[in-house]
């Protein structure tokens, strides 16, 4: 039976031999490759998903206020963290990121100030500006996954009142009461202390629904702020400088606060 066996093979490797394609050896290559498709597929399925999410949440946190977006994180913890790696990926498309040059200009100030980071975590990374200077800095935001980090409503901060240096928004102002920030800022802020704005230069296009960044500067002078500087230089976002005045106001008017345009991503 052996004997048998053995001459059939024999057989069938000298046809192979005389004509390969009549005995064509599976291709470990092919097989690599067919497996490949569906894993491909299913990336490209999850990338979607996950794409929408991010823009679902996105949408949430231009059109609710802060307290609200803070109730919908407590929520479910682990939307914040698929919001932010949408938001690192959107970001990584930018050439320059304005985390940066802020961070640039603090290291030129002294390392004595004390800095408020407003939305620390929305600036690829969390806390970055912590990480990147010697000064103490509260990194503050609706979620956190770092012990240094403080969670909290930016319009209800922990902070003690005058007691900043430097209060940096770096593209934070997304709530409908982004106002009740600036608000915050102002009072954590000591008399002379620095407002540093980073925002998305599309929310500030008057001829697209975005905000004129003159009224937007006026109305935070009008809260108790000086401009200093207005960097437009960037194609993707605007950099606004303030101090606040030495002299603070006793009874604030009722300011008009122009409205902000949402940043909403279209889908792909």
């Amino acid at each position: 039976m052996s004997e048998r066996n053995n001459k059939r093979k024999r057989q069938r490797n000298k046809r192979f031999k005389e004509d390969p394609q009549i005995l064509p050896s599976p291709s470990h290559s092919s097989k690599r490759s067919k497996l490949k498709e569906p894993s491909s597929f299913l990336d490209k399925m999850r990338a979607r998903l996950s794409g929408g999410h991010f823009r679902m949440i996105n949408e949430k946190l231009y059109t609710c206020t802060g307290e609200e977006a803070l109730d919908y994180f407590q929520g479910e913890p682990s939307l914040f963290n698929l919001y932010h790696a949408g938001y690192k990926s959107q970001m990584s498309n930018w050439p320059e990121q304005p985390v940066n040059v802020i961070i640039k200009w603090l290291k030129k100030q002294s390392p004595s100030f004390v800095i408020a980071d407003f939305g620390c975590v929305s600036i690829l990374g969390e806390a970055l500006i912590a990480k990147s200077v010697k000064n103490k800095v509260f990194s503050l935001d609706l979620v956190s996954n770092d012990p240094n980090v403080i969670a909290c409503d930016m319009a209800n901060s922990p902070l003690v009142s005058s007691s900043i240096d430097v209060a940096v928004f770096c593209l934070s102002l997304m709530g409908t009461n982004y106002q009740s920030y600036l608000e915050e800022s102002y009072r954590v802020l000591k008399p002379g202390g620095y407002l540093l704005i980073a925002e998305v230069k599309s929310r500030f296009d008057p001829n697209n629904g975005g905000a004129d960044p003159e009224k937007f500067s006026n109305a935070i002078s009008e809260l108790g702020f000086k401009s200093v500087k207005q960097d437009f230089s960037n194609k993707m976002f605007i950099l606004f400088y303030f101090t606040k005045k030495e002299k603070q106001i006793s009874k604030k008017k009722e300011i008009e606060w122009p409205m902000l345009k949402p940043c909403l991503y279209k889908r792909r």
